[in-house]
């Protein structure tokens, strides 16, 4: 009981710092007589509102109301919103300090909201947290400090707020981009609008021409049947084509960017990206790998695909050996026979790994449109960008521009054997993905 009491009660600075005074008062009065009376007066003042400030903090049970309100979910790299629900139960106007005692993947050592409040006055403290690694992040409890008006004594009052919030791919720029989409209005993200070339292979009826048509699509021999009557060909936009994100899950997507590894920034993209496919009515599938198969989903636009995704995506971690692109070759040619649009999210830091996996690449491109997203390394793009001042700058400075000429050696290697790529830093991941799809659907590449 004794130990909850202290827990529960601090002298605050203000207290300290009138101790002290009074102390100075007593240590003064030895040399000057008429000093001591004002010390007792001031030690028994300082008492006398130290036990008063006590029993106005004490007397009620439940001096305020505390609550922490935020989402059973968070998304991964983004900023996600947490609110402090807080009442003054008190009949006079007091001042609070919380402490939230967040998960320990954040790392935060001084967490600290400050607030004024009146009587029975409710307010809202906000503040926002970015995690950067998915998985289940624990909050303990809520800490509130109190002070009255006299402010000589701290309430400490604990609330137990213990709870658990699963951290998941980035599923708030997954709506983003699905209402973009929705709304036609990608552009609006950083996404291009794609002018169409030709028109689709799939045919939709046959009907009369009329003004606007397009002649080439005239049927001569629906026109011949019809005595004279042009018929043309009508075609739609074809759907339903097979869209995968193929993940590696090697070590080389381990490299982190800004707090996260390149894993989560694929996952993010491919969560975004497999949204948008299925609202443009393709079919969205999943495939992971690293020295042996992960996960695979076939490809559908079931309605609850994304979900399937989404499950998939949020186990996913990498293995330290490297990625076998042969067991990623014989998966693909012998579970998935229909042409498909693959986007391989990988790194490679040097030709000579992309030498060894080039084989299986190209053997996957024969029968299939292969996009490969890799990274730029942009600590390297920061030091080629500045000015070297010592023989120690020269030398990184020189070293970084090897690593980063090697990067574009890669890209004209890929491309030289017809194999699309996309060299982008980490944050422009999702946008330059998207663009490159909606290019690829707008030419009808597939």
């Amino acid at each position: 009981m004794l130990k909850r009491f202290y827990k529960s009660l601090f002298f605050s600075r203000r207290f300290y710092l009138l101790f002290v005074i009074v102390i100075a008062l007593f240590v003064i009065s030895y040399g000057i007589p008429f000093l001591f009376n004002i010390a007792k007066i001031a030690l028994a003042a300082l008492f006398i509102f130290t036990l008063v400030d006590y029993l106005i903090l004490f007397f009620r049970k439940q001096p305020v109301f505390l609550e922490r309100i935020m989402s059973d979910r968070f998304s991964n790299g983004d900023q996600n919103n947490v609110n402090i629900n807080i009442t003054n139960n008190y009949s006079f106007s007091i001042d609070v300090a919380v402490i939230d005692e967040l998960p320990d993947q954040f790392q935060i050592r001084d967490f600290l909201l400050k607030a004024s409040l009146k009587t029975n006055e409710p307010q809202v403290l906000k503040y926002q947290l970015r995690p950067t690694e998915r998985g289940e992040y624990f909050f303990h409890n809520l800490n509130v400090f109190i002070k009255s008006p006299i402010q000589l004594i701290v309430r400490r009052k604990i609330f137990d707020a213990k709870t658990m919030v699963k951290v998941l791919p980035s599923y708030l720029q997954m709506r983003k981009y699905e209402l973009l989409a929705h709304s036609s209005n990608l552009a609006e993200a950083g996404s291009k609008k794609m002018r169409k070339i030709g028109h689709s292979l799939e045919f939709e009826q046959i009907k009369e021409y009329v003004l606007g048509d397009d002649i080439r699509s005239i049927n001569w021999k629906a026109t011949a049947r019809k005595g004279g009557q042009l018929m043309v060909n009508n075609y739609t936009d074809e759907k339903s084509q097979q869209v995968y994100c193929i993940i590696d899950k090697g070590r080389v997507m381990k490299m982190p960017f800004d707090g996260m590894t390149l894993l989560d920034y694929s996952i993010n993209a491919s969560l975004i990206l497999s949204s948008v496919a299925l609202i443009k009515q393709d079919k969205a599938g999943l495939i992971t790998f690293s020295d042996k198969i992960g996960n695979v989903l076939p490809a559908d636009r079931k309605t609850k695909q994304m979900n399937s995704i989404l499950d998939v995506l949020y186990n996913q971690q990498t293995r330290f050996p490297e990625a076998d692109y042969e067991k990623l070759h014989a998966l693909v040619r012998t579970r998935i026979t229909q042409r498909s649009l693959f986007i391989l999210f990988t790194n490679f830091e040097s030709i000579s790994a992309l030498q060894r996996q080039l084989p299986f690449i190209k053997a996957i491109a024969r029968n299939h449109l292969l996009l490969i997203v890799f990274f730029e390394n942009t600590g390297l793009k920061q030091l080629t960008s500045t000015n070297a001042e010592d023989v120690e700058g020269i030398y990184m400075k020189t070293i970084a521009e090897k690593f980063e000429y090697e990067k574009r050696l890669i890209v004209k290697e890929l491309q030289k054997h017809g194999i699309p790529v996309i060299l982008t830093a980490p944050q422009n991941l999702t946008v330059s993905v998207v663009n490159k799809y909606l290019e690829i659907k707008a030419r009808q590449a597939i």
